[in-house]
């Protein structure tokens, strides 16, 4: 069977459509691909460290009684089979980082840029660094300089400010008023047309770690805690032109203003800088690893999970007969 042949059976058996109508559900669910995305991540990544010589086994997501505080992952991992199991989650990036930072607007795109400067690698720490991200932003992103001097605002803040606008002019009244006449959908298409200029040359690599709160978790609030897997792996071809995967020991991330033992929600990874080559650079901070060996050299032998507790998932893809 050729590979369309056997997707299409997959699908008539599965799902009992064609597959027309399953690529036009497939594409009116954000939700049904951030699942599929998903799982193609997870697969690529078990792939990747299997490649490696690792053992790799799926967590069950369904346990039997009260899930273990420390199994909070996707997959068991051990270098051979001497050596004890540990557990690896697998995230992704924030897929709207720069539109949640506003870096459409060049002050923004500027103090950014200046608040994580230490991990970007043609800064010159030994020089003022806000003059060099001007001036790297004047020589990449001219067009702030012309078409998008002005600030855009989002609808929701334009309206909220037009109902309770000062008397005396501002300039952000000046640009409000400039845009006070433009729809939602004009004002997010311009938003859209600026986000996709900046990211054509930097992209923001954010992790989100929100997690629950249940009893069964031994959370204290709604990041995970830094106990509940050994090792992650964030894909970031979100940001990127292909699966790319870094990792960190969740030890050795900062931890959470609130509680010293969870993780925070977020933290900005670093960036990826077009060249005008057109090849990506990518530059990350010290406690993220492109090599999955040598970030699993960091974990000790005495954090490994009791191998008697592991509830391994053993659920295999339906194949063709």
């Amino acid at each position: 069977m050729t590979i369309f042949q056997k997707l299409e059976k997959f699908v008539s058996d599965v799902f009992k459509t064609t597959l027309e109508i399953f690529l036009e559900a497939l594409k009116l669910s954000p939700n049904a691909q951030g699942y599929v995305s998903g799982s193609i991540t997870e697969l690529l990544l078990k792939k990747k460290i299997e490649e490696l010589g690792f053992e790799v086994k799926r967590i069950r997501e369904k346990w039997e009684g009260k899930k273990h505080a420390q199994h909070h992952g996707d997959f068991y991992f051990r270098k051979n089979s001497k050596s004890p199991w540990f557990v690896l989650e697998s995230k992704g990036v924030k897929s709207n980082s720069e539109k949640w930072h506003k870096l459409y607007n060049f002050d923004k795109l500027v103090k950014f840029l200046f608040d994580h400067h230490e991990k970007i690698s043609w800064i010159n720490h030994k020089q003022e660094i806000e003059p060099q991200i001007v001036n790297w932003i004047n020589k990449n992103l001219p067009m702030f300089q012309r078409e998008y001097k002005t600030v855009l605002y989002d609808y929701e803040e334009i309206q909220k400010y037009l109902k309770n606008k000062p008397k005396r002019e501002t300039d952000k009244s000046i640009a409000i008023a400039a845009l006070k006449e433009y729809t939602r959908e004009q004002i997010s298409q311009m938003i859209d047309e600026r986000l996709a200029y900046v990211m054509s040359r930097v992209k923001v690599l954010e992790t989100h770690f929100v997690s629950g709160t249940s009893g069964a978790s031994e959370r204290t609030q709604a990041t995970p805690r830094k106990d509940e897997f050994n090792l992650m792996s964030i894909d970031i071809f979100l940001r990127h032109h292909e699966h790319k995967f870094v990792f960190a020991n969740p030890k050795q991330l900062e931890s959470s203003g609130d509680d010293a033992n969870h993780l925070q929600q977020n933290y900005v990874m670093g960036f990826v800088f077009t060249q005008a080559n057109g090849s990506l650079k990518l530059d990350l901070t010290d406690e993220w690893y492109e090599d999955f060996k040598e970030v699993q050299e960091t974990l000790d032998a005495e954090d490994a999970v009791n191998e008697k507790e592991m509830q391994i998932d053993h659920r295999n893809i339906i194949v063709e007969k």
